[in-house]
């Protein structure tokens, strides 16, 4: 494996690569909304995951691990993470604010790594989870009183992501500990493979809570419908994981990190530009302070750290 460049600095093409991954999650929750269109969650999720594991399981090894892990994150990232966040999607929630909202696994996994894995929390991280917990008030707010009406999304919308980002940060505490158990972990080879353990779930969830008239409505969807399953498979979960992987090898986590930051910056615009999305006065409180709940996570060691004396 590549050792990261010592000073962190990104080469022109590793910069363009950021920006690619970026704009591929940006876009991601666009194509969760054409998706739905003409699939049910459950039945968009076996989708995905069927063209996220096909053909590439055909082409990489299994991973050099206890398959309880591979199983787990599956479970967890594949049903858990997406089966909520495509249920939000379909029951109330914007592409728009289920971008930022999904960036809440951040502290989400700083409150599991904790109770989990006794890792303490800095006062950077501090700060940020103080932050977004306003900024969540603020989104709640939405959904009581005299603002509720109108409103763009839903009280079990706003639930159901917080669920997906809960389940996220799950995922990532599975793959911390799968990262630490195999001394070789390939993570292309673990997504891939974990990558055909929801499926099976999704059709039986299809089977079990779709209305029957929707069971087969798939077989009928539309091209567009079909494009965005493609993305969701291909382009976001294996490119852009692929390519996120690899700057990982080659650089600081600390210098590729903070890209995250524009992935709710291009899920905001894609909402509202391209599908006429509104966002409210308390949901851009709560934007703002989320977005700043993250800066502190990312960049709160620098900023609090004491000048040097001249």
């Amino acid at each position: 494996m590549t050792a990261p460049s010592g000073d962190g600095r990104l080469s022109g093409r590793d910069l363009l690569a950021a920006l690619a991954i970026v704009f591929i999650w940006g876009m991601n929750f666009v194509a969760m909304k054409f998706g739905l269109r003409d699939f049910t969650p459950f039945q968009l999720g076996a989708a995905r995951y069927v063209f996220a594991a096909l053909p590439l399981a055909l082409l990489v090894k299994p991973p050099k691990l206890d398959w309880k892990w591979v199983v787990l994150y599956g479970l967890l990232q594949g049903v858990g993470q997406f089966g909520f966040l495509f249920s939000a999607i379909k029951v109330g929630m914007t592409a728009a604010l289920a971008s930022v909202l999904m960036q809440t696994q951040v502290f989400f996994t700083a409150i599991l790594g904790y109770l989990l894995l006794n890792e303490r929390a800095g006062r950077p991280l501090q700060i940020g989870l103080l932050l977004a917990a306003l900024g969540l008030a603020c989104f709640a707010i939405n959904y009581v009183g005299p603002q509720a009406a109108g409103n763009a999304t839903t009280a079990w919308g706003f639930i159901l992501n917080l669920c997906a980002a809960a389940m996220w940060a799950a995922s990532n505490i599975v793959a911390r500990k799968a990262q630490h158990a195999s001394a070789g972990f390939d993570a292309l080879s673990f997504v891939v493979w974990s990558s055909l353990v929801p499926v099976l779930p999704f059709v039986v969830l299809s089977f079990a809570f779709d209305d029957a008239g929707t069971r087969w409505h798939w077989m009928g969807a539309s091209l567009t419908s079909w494009l965005a399953v493609a993305y969701l498979g291909w382009m976001a979960t294996i490119l852009a994981y692929g390519m996120w992987t690899g700057l990982l090898k080659r650089h600081p986590a600390n210098r590729v990190a903070p890209f995250s930051l524009g992935v709710p910056v291009v899920g905001l615009a894609a909402g509202l530009f391209l599908l006429g999305e509104t966002i409210t006065a308390w949901q851009w409180a709560g934007i703002a302070l989320t977005v700043a709940a993250l800066a502190w996570v990312m960049f709160g060691a620098r900023w609090l750290r004491p000048a040097p004396r001249p």
